[in-house]
């Protein structure tokens, strides 16, 4: 994997649309647990595991408010699905517990599962028709495009304020760019910035489904828009570059090459003879193969969404708690999360899955640590494994770590 440090950019100007709700916290913004109850409710999706069948054959009554072609749907600006919504960790302190970790600051595995929620919420207020009680839309996760930090720490005692909008918008997929903001003496400042990118599909979540056009209202937000248009054509180009459809360039080729020479143990039995087989772990580094944490997931009806299967939050948070741990072991000190990246949901996870997740260092410099965890499910009555995720991670360790050197073919273009 190429190495990922990303940098923040200046957030866009706020667009100046916001919710009419409560919490205590903020008078007119809603909380999270609003946000997830929203959801329930534009979808009509069970409260109860046991009921959950029949509420999916309610929804195929649905299909009939698809619309048969893009055009049919009104176009819809940006400041239409801007939403701010409050996490009140200072004002409402009986919620601290669920994001507080060891080290007295915010879970970032809780804050990736508010961004995922919030994104989909932000999709359906895009989508919305006014006559509909219930969407005939499954709105799910496609991509994380990137998530970039500015601050080390979130703090556990401060009020968090998210905002985000639809950024930009195809025929069945939507851009979401959300913000997140903590209190600091009276101002919310950034802490970060990230680019969801979600799919519209039926009311069983089987077929694709078109969304309302987006219509840009400034030159800001048509540079917006125009960025977004980019993101894809590079998503595209991505796919299409991988190792498996493209031979590597002649620039990675020659790194590959380099990073293979100083491997060789030039101490042979033979005079003038240097074996391949024989291979020398450089000074201050680590083998790729040893630097690896497993771990296993039950996937249990607490853990469903709005469509009964395994949130994708969830599994966010739990990739990046094996991430952190794996850069915690590897770097020999308290990691802190730089950026993430190119998350690919790229199937379902079923309730009682058997979820296994992989964790491997794939490339350090100084002290950052680039982490890549790969997720599959397990069919213990088949016995076949499927991927359902990849996520990329990157980590700010307290000093410099080992270098990871990569033995085979393989790991050199993770």
């Amino acid at each position: 994997s190429a190495y990922r440090l990303c940098i923040m950019r200046k957030l866009p100007s706020v667009l100046t649309r916001t919710l009419a709700s409560g919490t205590n916290a903020s008078p007119g913004l809603p909380d999270m647990f609003e946000v997830r109850s929203r959801l329930r409710d534009i979808v009509g999706a069970s409260t109860n595991w046991r009921d959950h069948v029949q509420a999916m054959q309610e929804r195929r009554a649905l299909h009939t408010l698809l619309a048969k072609q893009q055009e049919d749907l009104p176009p819809r600006r940006m400041k239409d699905s801007y939403l701010e919504v409050i996490l009140p960790l200072g004002s409402q302190p009986e919620i601290r517990e669920k994001y507080l970790n060891v080290h007295n600051s915010v879970r970032f595995g809780r804050i990736l599962e508010d961004l995922d929620s919030l994104g989909v919420l932000i999709c359906y207020t895009h989508t919305k028709q006014e006559m509909q009680q219930k969407s005939p839309l499954s709105i799910v996760t496609a991509l994380v495009d990137k998530i970039n930090l500015c601050q080390k720490i979130i703090y556990p005692d401060r009020d968090i304020k998210f905002t985000g909008n639809v950024s930009w918008v195809g025929k069945t997929s939507m851009e979401v760019k959300m913000h997140m903001l903590q209190l600091h003496d009276g101002d919310y400042r950034p802490v970060l910035d990230a680019t969801f990118v979600m799919v519209a599909r039926d009311p069983e979540n089987k077929r694709p489904a078109f969304v309302n056009p987006l219509v840009p209202e400034s030159p800001e937000e048509e540079e917006i828009f125009r960025q977004g248009e980019l993101n894809k054509l590079k998503r595209i180009e991505f796919s299409t570059s991988s190792l498996l459809k493209m031979a590597p360039t002649a620039e990675e080729r020659n790194i590959v090459h380099d990073i293979f020479l100083n491997t060789l143990d030039e101490r042979q039995e033979g005079e003038g003879t240097v074996s391949f087989r024989s291979r020398k772990l450089p000074p201050s580094s680590v083998w790729m193969e040893d630097a690896k944490l497993k771990g296993l997931e039950i996937c249990h009806p607490e853990e469903r969404n709005i469509f009964n299967r395994i949130f994708g939050g969830f599994l966010m948070r739990k990739a990046f708690e094996l991430g952190w741990a794996l850069a915690c072991s590897y770097g020999g000190s308290r990691p802190f999360i730089v950026s993430v990246d190119d998350i690919m949901f790229q199937k379902p996870v079923e309730v009682g899955s058997l979820l296994l997740l992989s964790g491997q260092v794939c490339y350090t410099e100084k002290n950052y640590i680039q982490i890549r965890v790969h997720t599959e499910v397990y069919n213990a009555n088949t016995k076949e494994h499927h991927t359902t995720n990849i996520f990329h991670f990157t980590f700010m360790s307290e000093k410099e770590v080992p270098q990871v050197v990569p033995k085979t073919y393989g790991g050199k273009y993770l």
